[in-house]
């Protein structure tokens, strides 16, 4: 059995991959960027405006975010998946901005040579991301109401 071989750290899309963005988000663009001959395997999440939460209809959110420190978490969460995943490629990318039902806020994709380390990779870094990012989120409500919610998913 031979051991599997990853890219070596110079090729493109081994150095972790992360922006904050206005525009929609392209997931073609993040699989390809993680893409090498050496990966067997992607592993890719999007989170969507969806069109009810809590009960209420919601009609589209706002994302806001300290954009430094945004910047560094984010950073610092694709090392660590990088760190505990040996030779997992990752890319994350947050839209900012007003964003509709149904639109990408985020999109995260990561690659191995193996399935369960690409899943593991992606998984973590949603969980994290959600967790320390300062990405705040304004829902608007079908009846013209707005309220922040707490992005973690934990109750308010």
């Amino acid at each position: 059995m031979t051991t599997p071989t990853f890219a070596p750290a110079t090729e493109p899309g081994c150095e972790p991959f992360i922006a904050l963005v206005t525009a929609p988000i392209d997931l073609a663009q993040l699989v390809q960027r993680v893409s090498h001959a050496s990966v067997g395997a992607i592993a890719t999440f999007l989170g969507t405006v969806r069109e009810f939460n809590d009960g209420r209809a919601v009609t589209g959110i706002d994302y806001e975010a300290y954009e430094p420190m945004a910047h560094r978490e984010m950073d610092a969460i694709a090392g660590e998946a990088a760190e505990r995943f040996p030779g997992v490629r990752v890319n994350v990318v947050h839209r900012l901005g007003t964003l509709a039902v149904g639109e990408v806020s985020v999109a995260i994709a990561c690659a191995h040579a193996r399935r369960a380390p690409a899943a593991d990779a992606m998984r973590m870094v949603i969980e994290e991301l959600k967790v320390r990012v300062p990405i705040w989120k304004r829902e608007h409500y079908a009846d013209g109401e707005f309220t922040w919610v707490d992005p973690s998913g934990n109750p308010r």
